[in-house]
């Protein structure tokens, strides 16, 4: 395939996906889904399992094999600016304020499915067909107790801002919670990935190298980027010059930390979170943001739906195991976070709030499975399984909240949290 013929597909590809993508939408908005939600099924529509099987000839033509590593590419720059988003997104004012509260909530929602992932991971290795031969045991448990702890904090933060709950305190505490947990799955993720070669050297660079970056992040590069806000916030605007500055530094932070062993997402969202919160992280956020969720990042959900092939999982005992990581994934996350922030205090519609929240996966899982996936851990029966169990997790989450939390005639902020909303 030539250049122009290649480049003349990708625009075809980009067509069709978008148009799944806003088509699902729009059935998704009337079920109060969010449009992460249908970007999701499209992916896994377009994929082999539904598309490969109801039209295979078609699909072979629309999605090439040789189009796939331009795809990827692609998408890999969509995953970078949709995390550095993320980062700027990111409060870490919810964290003070709720510390301790959302310690709880969060210790817990990592420990218990970090453990009944991991648990389950040991006996998925023992059976075989899930992980590839080069995983240890510690690198499996690792892996799958990350992939069961994760909470898709971005996903979270829609439904809060779209319910109109981000000033209670169900909605921060669940916000501070979800922040901690995706901070300690990546951690746990890195360790992982880094030290899945084998070579201890290359284990104690990556750890270091994500450290050092961290410290060059908030002790360097921040009060830079707090001197740059403070002159948006006297009325210069932000110039394409400092659009241009700021991008070189995501694209640095990217770079260095998939360098070290981590992965490039890390280095984006740490440099989001590093800038100060004030009009200069609004108006990268609003330049930035519809571009990359609108075109970019639903490449990555067809790229991830062309590697899900349903029809791996094709026994009894397969689907037993895809039901057993679902039921896992959701007990163990939903039931340790509804008991903390019962022991917190909260009421019991609170903290099944506040539970059911903290099990949304949305894309962030799917971004986990494809670093674990793309590195060598998992193999594509494995991958097919976690895709399903993001897509249900991420399925259930607003219609459960709705259930949940939104009652007739009930106040937005419970009595028992009410003196602790943010002004």
């Amino acid at each position: 395939m030539t250049d122009p013929e290649l480049a003349a597909l990708l625009f075809l590809q980009f067509a069709c996906i978008l148009a799944a993508c806003r088509g699902l939408g729009w059935l998704a908005s009337r079920v109060r889904q969010p449009q992460v939600v249908a970007e999701m099924v499209a992916g896994f529509l377009l994929g082999p399992s539904f598309l490969g099987w109801l039209a295979p000839d078609l699909q072979t033509r629309l999605f090439p094999p040789a189009t796939l590593h331009v795809v990827f590419v692609i998408s890999q720059v969509g995953l970078v600016l949709y995390m550095f988003c993320v980062g700027l997104e990111f409060r870490l004012d919810h964290m003070s304020r709720y510390g301790r509260r959302a310690l709880g909530v969060s210790v817990a929602g990592i420990v218990a499915p970090f453990t009944l992932g991991s648990a389950l991971a040991l006996v998925m290795l023992q059976n075989g067909g899930f992980f590839t031969d080069r995983v240890t045991a510690v690198h499996a448990a690792l892996f799958l107790g990350a992939a069961m702890s994760i909470t898709a904090f971005p996903m979270l933060a829609r439904i809060i801002s779209e319910r109109g709950i981000a000033g209670t305190a169900v909605g921060s505490l669940a916000l501070a919670a979800g922040s901690i947990d995706d901070a300690a799955a990546w951690i746990i993720l890195a360790v992982v990935v880094g030290s899945f070669t084998g070579n201890a050297t290359l284990a104690l660079v990556a750890v270091l190298g994500g450290f050092l970056y961290a410290a060059f992040v908030f002790l360097g590069l921040r009060p830079f980027f707090r001197r740059l806000a403070g002159s948006v916030e006297r009325h210069e605007p932000v110039t394409p010059a400092v659009l241009a500055t700021i991008l070189a530094f995501v694209a640095f932070g990217a770079w260095f930390t998939d360098e070290v062993g981590i992965y490039s997402v890390f280095g984006a969202f740490l440099l989001g979170a590093s800038i100060p919160r004030g009009v200069l992280s609004r108006e990268i956020h609003r330049v930035i943001e519809p571009l990359t969720t609108s075109l970019l990042v639903p490449l990555f959900f067809v790229y991830s739906g062309l590697h899900t092939q349903l029809r791996l999982v094709n026994s009894t005992r397969l689907w037993m195991m895809t039901s057993l990581v679902f039921l896992t994934a959701c007990i163990g996350k939903g039931l340790a976070c509804w008991g903390a922030a019962r022991i917190a205090g909260a009421k019991s519609r609170e903290a099944l709030a506040v539970a059911t929240l903290m099990n949304a996966r949305g894309m962030v899982e799917l971004i986990l499975i494809n670093i674990g996936f793309q590195r060598g851990l998992i193999t594509p029966t494995m991958f097919t399984m976690l895709v399903l169990m993001a897509i249900g997790t991420t399925l259930m989450t607003g219609p459960l909240f709705s259930l949940v939390w939104e009652r007739e005639h009930e106040p937005a902020v419970a009595p028992s949290l009410a003196a602790d909303r943010l002004p």
